[in-house]
């Protein structure tokens, strides 16, 4: 497959070159088709404010393995923004052990009004991938069989059950489950006893790339195999982990198809950015398909307002980013939600999931240029205001 896939990244070039500046302006146009989710004003303000931190809480992660992550929580990005944050752990693989990197950390919340977090939460951060080249080569590996149950290390204390939902007919990314098996050792065992110490605590995994899809696998185990209900995900340019049966679990286990009109409620939120390829790869070709919970960044350029940010509908939602992957007509009308044709489907020039030069931009810009660990964060953002704190309970 990594034929097949610098191929791909040749033929962008190629093609971008020969559009030129003109048209490459054109693409950066978000789309919403008729018939699909299309709200007036975005998201709420509340809502904004706590997505643009925990982008901040994934970027931090950027410091694991590099200058540093220390106790109580420092380093020399933004952990001076997070003052009730206590680091408990950290583990860092590298790039031999599938490139598994974050922290967990406790936010207990103290003297702070502004945020979902208030009543404090347990908070689990991925990292992705430094190289944009082990990001390639991720990306090309082989589907791999998935049985999320019983537990693949059959702990005593947690036994196997007959699971809600079952996973049929599923298969992951390989490299993606890898990661996961190994972030585990470190992960679980740290995080049990902060469950039993602080069981109100929500769980908050955050992810960005690579450790979005992290995110994805170490959630379900959490929710089907643990039994933990109060489990958020929030993940940041996350690739497509599987194929459509496991599509079909995830979507399930997180509800995501009850499609709730109030943002506020999703337990599963997938951010994508316009240009960004890596939410649509692996590709469609390869088996993999995307699952619910998008939010769509319509916005290029730092840094986006909430009504930038729409909420998605179903799986394949042609006014979000799969509007611009420029999919096979393979798959047709009954692969769209809400019934779109393929007559409604509008190009945006290039497809995102071939501007793959875009790994070092869109890919990064996710309210914040991530993945810099230096002080004070990406030089982009020096100097420019943290987002206005909101008030108002503890609701999201």
């Amino acid at each position: 497959m990594l034929p097949k896939l610098f191929r791909l990244l040749a033929f962008s070039y190629v093609v971008a070159a020969a559009l030129g500046p003109a048209q490459a302006a054109n693409d950066q146009k978000p789309l919403r088709v008729a018939g699909t989710n299309n709200p007036a004003s975005g998201i709420s303000t509340r809502l904004f404010a706590h997505l643009e931190r925990l982008s901040r809480l994934v970027d931090i992660a950027y410091c694991v393995g590099t200058t540093g992550l220390s106790r109580p929580f420092e380093c020399v990005s933004r952990c001076k923004d997070f003052p009730t944050l206590e680091l408990v752990e950290s583990w860092n693989t590298g790039v031999l052990m599938s490139d598994s990197c974050g922290y967990v950390a406790v936010d207990h919340g103290a003297n702070r009004k502004t945020s979902a977090l208030d009543r404090g939460a347990i908070i689990i951060a991925f990292r992705g991938t430094y190289s944009i080249t082990n990001t390639v080569v991720d990306l090309s590996t082989v589907p791999q069989e998935y049985v999320p149950y019983p537990s693949p290390d059959g702990e005593e204390d947690s036994p196997p059950k007959e699971p809600e939902h079952r996973c049929d007919n599923c298969t992951v990314h390989m490299g993606f489950l890898a990661s996961w098996k190994i972030a585990r050792e470190s992960v679980l065992p740290t995080l049990k006893p902060l469950v039993a110490r602080y069981p109100d605590y929500p769980i908050h995994l955050v992810g960005h790339s690579l450790g979005g899809a992290v995110a994805a696998l170490a959630a379900l185990e959490m929710k089907v195999i643990l039994g933990w209900d109060n489990v958020v995900v929030t993940t940041f340019g996350e690739p497509r982990v599987g194929n459509v049966g496991f599509v079909r679990y995830l979507d399930a286990v997180f509800g995501l198809k009850n499609k709730h009109t109030d943002a506020e409620q999703y337990d599963y939120r997938r951010l994508t950015h316009v240009d960004d390829p890596v939410p649509l790869l692996p590709l469609s070709e390869w088996g993999f398909r995307s699952h619910a919970g998008e939010m769509f960044i319509s916005k290029s350029d730092l840094s986006p307002a909430p009504e930038d940010i729409f909420l998605c509908v179903g799986d394949i939602d042609p006014g979000c980013i799969a509007g611009s992957e420029g999919e096979p007509p393979s798959l047709g009308a009954t692969e769209w939600d809400d019934g779109a044709s393929q007559a409604e489907r509008r190009s945006w020039g290039i497809p995102s999931r071939l501007k793959l030069w875009q790994l070092l931009f869109a890919h990064r810009d996710y309210f914040w240029r991530l993945g810099l660990c230096v002080p004070g964060g990406d030089p982009i953002d020096w100097g420019r205001d943290r987002y206005p704190n909101v008030s108002g309970s503890d609701e999201l």
